[in-house]
């Protein structure tokens, strides 16, 4: 469902060209949940940038299943993450305007698949059914990512991307936040590539790589 071949992306530094990924090959099947670790600045933000169309590579091809993005239009790529992925990344990215229901179903809404029975299940799930009417500036860190969860999930993805998505919490919140994300990946049945530096964080993931000097390695599980 989501396949890197052969990127290659360079930063211009003042010291030069700087080679954030070299050939990198990556696969990612319907379903499956994949930890991308590496230390900071090995290019792991880079990767999902490109595998969500963020940004494009210098050279190779990334699939988003039988689409190649760098072969659509930045619009055609803006409806592509709409309708087929959901983003989470470790700032929440809410909006302050809007309840927390509205800031749940926003992205569903935008997608055309609103769905009233999996947002109220949602709500549940992410034990914000008695907050729905509040704002996000009224929820703990926690629940800010809880909801920021949500929202990416409600229009039921093909494909989260989670960037460090506990990083601004502490240890006991981010244990639950990430119980919630894996059984909600569960109950939606989409796959999930999640880029962190923890291993405690990476441990409950199906598969794991290491991005080191811009290569892909498989880790022992």
């Amino acid at each position: 469902m989501l396949r890197l071949t052969s990127i290659t992306k360079t930063y211009p530094t003042p010291q030069g060209p700087l080679k954030v990924l070299d050939e990198v090959d990556l696969t990612l099947a319907a379903g499956e949940s994949l930890a991308l670790m590496g230390e900071s600045g090995s290019g792991k933000s880079t990767l999902l940038h490109l595998a969500a169309g963020l940004d494009l590579p210098d050279d190779g091809s990334v699939h988003l299943g039988a689409q190649r993005l760098s072969a659509l239009s930045e619009t055609k790529r803006a409806a592509l993450r709409r309708d087929q992925l959901g983003l989470v990344f470790q700032q929440f990215h809410l909006v302050p305007s809007l309840s927390v229901r509205d800031n749940l179903t926003l992205q569903a809404r935008l997608a055309g698949r609103e769905d009233d029975a999996w947002t109220e299940h949602l709500l549940t799930r992410l034990g914000l059914a008695e907050f729905a009417a509040r704002y996000p500036e009224q929820l703990s860190g926690g629940q800010q990512q809880r909801l920021a969860i949500g929202r990416a999930l409600a229009p039921k993805p093909r494909l989260l991307l989670a960037d460090e998505p506990t990083g601004n919490l502490d240890e006991a919140a981010a244990d639950q936040v990430l119980d919630l994300l894996q059984t909600l990946i569960d109950e939606s049945g989409c796959a999930l590539l999640m880029v962190t530096h923890s291993a405690r964080v990476a441990a409950p993931m199906q598969r794991h790589l290491m991005l080191q000097r811009g290569r892909l390695m498989d880790m022992p599980q």
